[in-house]
């Protein structure tokens, strides 16, 4: 069982919870005191990542995929001025739906939170309110990282940033492809944090399996990879971790192809003026397109791959 995040809360956690700033659902709150391994999981790939209603559909079965394999879903939003971790149908319904729902990162939570808004998490904001509730595994599809032409727009994922300070493991298809990779793994190794891949040496690609760049280290089994994040924080050095986990090879894309489709929404996107945070929804909404929807088959795939490997590594934490 863990030592750094105990079950019960923690005066800091008792704190947002009098002031009504966060809240459980009531199959998050059982298995909180029955002390049930937990997984978090975002929203913005509710309401952002994916169309209606397959964005509605894909929450649903992933949530039903982590339960299956032994653990607890707790898909986390802002909703009525309050942190939610774990989700009932009319509230996914509400992200699926709300062309009001905000993409959430570091920066905008208080905003969020002190207006009411709608709010959806990304990988940073939902790390952020993973470890407030005391839940050491996140499942995602990709993370954010170093977006090509950093250089000179400066444009960095506050997700890297997140992993390197908040202690919680991500389960990812590795980085987005639509991204600078290189990039991404040389910002992860300045901020020290470990890049684990699962079933190859190589960091994973998102729609394919490889990106053709080195992880850190290759840990397969869910005891082992717990072993080794309990090693990290046990030693007192912060921040989180990436499990690269490639999507199953039957759902991946072909690599020229998917990059064929990549280099012309980026052009496209430049030509249109887009950047910050609307890149990258309009760029996964543009390939979709591109692909005649074959883009979106992978991404659900991967993200239900994800969440296998993330409930079996949440059990080996409660359990080690």
């Amino acid at each position: 069982m863990s030592t750094l995040h105990p079950i019960h809360a923690s005066a800091h956690l008792q704190s947002l919870i009098e002031q009504n700033l966060i809240d459980f659902s009531p199959e998050v709150a059982a298995a909180r005191a029955e002390g049930k391994p937990l997984v978090a999981l975002e929203s913005t790939i509710i309401s952002h990542g994916m169309p209606y209603p397959q964005n509605v559909q894909t929450a649903r079965e992933v949530e039903a995929i982590v339960r299956a394999h032994g653990a607890v879903p707790a898909t986390i939003a802002v909703l009525d001025g309050k942190i939610r971790i774990g989700l009932n149908d009319e509230q996914l319904e509400l992200l699926g739906q709300s062309p009001e729902a905000m993409k959430l990162s570091r920066r905008d939570l208080p905003f969020a939170l002190s207006t009411g808004r709608v709010g959806a998490t990304t990988v940073a904001a939902t790390m952020i309110c993973a470890q407030l509730a005391g839940i050491e595994v996140f499942v995602t599809g990709g993370i954010g990282g170093v977006h090509r032409g950093a250089e000179t727009s400066f444009d960095i994922s506050a997700d890297l940033q997140e992993l390197a300070r908040t202690p919680v493991a991500v389960v990812c298809a590795g980085a987005k492809s639509i991204l600078d990779l290189a990039l991404t793994l040389e910002y992860l190794e300045t901020h020290g944090v470990p890049v684990l891949s699962v079933g190859q040496e190589n960091f994973a690609a998102f729609y394919t399996r490889d990106s053709g760049l080195k992880a850190d280290f290759r840990i397969d089994g869910a005891a082992d990879q717990a072993r080794f994040l309990r090693t990290k924080w046990t030693l007192g050095l912060g921040g989180g971790a990436v499990i690269s986990n490639p999507v199953p090879a039957e759902q991946a894309m072909p690599k020229a192809r998917i990059d064929g489709y990549i280099a012309q929404a980026l052009a496209e996107a430049s030509e249109q003026g887009i950047s910050g945070k609307a890149v990258t929804p309009y760029l996964l909404a543009r390939i979709k397109d591109l692909s005649g929807g074959d883009s979106l088959v992978t991404n659900i795939a991967l993200v239900k791959h994800n969440a296998v490997v993330g409930a079996a590594l949440a059990k080996a934490l409660r359990e080690g």
